[in-house]
């Protein structure tokens, strides 16, 4: 397995930013589609403050099957490709035979994840928060802003503990199905978790960076999300890339 530095997460961005460039159709689409949702989402569920709090969150969740199109976009720049790269991006949501099982299965698997996790957020909160917590401003009056009690940090620490190990299950997994169809899950899963484990540090500084740049993402008002949706997508392909050689 190559060596991975803390550099390596930076080196990820910039190819990310040099492939959106190259191909900035199919890229802010996906961008501009998912900062639609969301937005629809907020008008949907903006008085239901922990199903709202629980799409955003489990967003995190499930991006990396919802980036599919743009690895493979990735991988033909990578192959020399510069035409119809918008039809590359749309025939990697239709996949075929075992693939299409797989990733479906993968896209499942982390959906699940994402409702755990809300349902799990929602029951602490609702414990051992001071006061009863049903809007974002209460939830930033009352725990985020508490002047005493440790609810917000245990509520982040809950997060990044149920987090991690999805992390660390899908940092490569779906590029390696999209990339190699004879993959089953389970061995993408793996695969994933060995990078992970070789280098932790820098995987854990990307994985931060990815928080991050979505978190400011969500502070536009998600237009963010056009621009920041693609780059981390495509930093994405580049990360399995160097993570994962043709050999393995």
């Amino acid at each position: 397995m190559p060596e991975i530095t803390l550099a390596h997460p930076w080196r990820w961005l910039t190819r990310g930013a040099r492939d959106l460039a190259r191909a900035p159709a199919p890229g802010l689409s996906h961008g501009l589609c998912l900062a639609l949702f969301g937005a629809l989402v907020f008008g949907a569920l903006h008085a239901r403050f922990w199903w709202l709090a629980g799409a955003f969150s489990g967003f995190l969740l499930v991006a990396p099957v919802l980036a599919t199109g743009l690895y493979a976009v990735s991988r033909a720049l990578e192959q020399g490709q510069r035409d119809g790269l918008m039809r590359v991006a749309i025939a990697a949501w239709w996949p075929r035979g075992a693939q299409a099982h797989r990733l479906m299965a993968f896209g499942a698997l982390l959906a699940l994840a994402g409702t755990g996790w809300v349902v799990t957020s929602a029951a602490f909160i609702t414990v051992f928060a001071p006061q009863a917590v049903t809007t974002p401003l209460e939830f930033m009056r009352h725990v985020m802003l508490a002047e005493r009690g440790w609810v917000f940090e245990s509520w982040v620490l809950l997060g990044g503990a149920l987090a991690a190990p999805v992390f660390a299950s899908s940092v490569v997994a779906i590029p390696l199905l999209l990339d190699r169809p004879q993959t089953g899950v389970r061995d993408a899963v793996l695969a994933s978790w060995r990078v992970v484990l070789a280098h932790p540090l820098p995987m854990a500084w990307w994985a931060f960076l990815i928080m991050a740049l979505t978190a400011l993402a969500f502070a536009t008002l998600l237009v963010g999300l056009v621009v920041v949706v693609p780059l981390i997508a495509h930093a994405s392909w580049h990360a399995y890339r160097d993570c994962v050689p043709p050999q393995d």
